[in-house]
């Protein structure tokens, strides 16, 4: 399992988005640690203007890891990108695909359904 550590601060809607990328597109499992910032001045100092910052184990840092290719490259860097999740997410992202509905949503009609 690979440790990862992402530097975030609360209401950050682009650390959410970098989060959801990488349940899809990391093929390796990880545990996320999750640094807020804003409980240290050094931290808002370094971070504050970069976040979400993605960091592995060995110190290596991604800046701006919500831009979908930018995440599959480091991940891919690293041997952890799972190659099927993101050759689907770039169909989709392109227009080939249409979105998979999320989990517990019924299509009908066109129309979404909860439940």
């Amino acid at each position: 399992m690979i440790r990862l550590r992402l530097y975030t601060t609360l209401g950050c809607h682009l650390c959410e988005q970098l989060e959801a990328l990488l349940v899809t597109l990391c093929g390796t499992p990880y545990r996320l640690n999750r640094v807020e910032i804003s409980d240290d001045d050094a931290l808002i100092d370094h971070y504050g203007a970069r976040i979400p910052v993605l960091q592995d184990e060995a110190g290596a840092e991604l800046d701006r890891g919500f831009e979908p290719e930018r995440l599959a490259h480091w991940l891919s860097a690293r041997g952890w990108l799972d190659e099927a999740a993101w050759q689907r997410l770039q169909e989709r992202l392109s227009g080939k695909t249409s979105p998979e509905p999320a989990k517990g949503v019924t299509l009908r009609g066109g129309r979404r359904y909860l439940g």
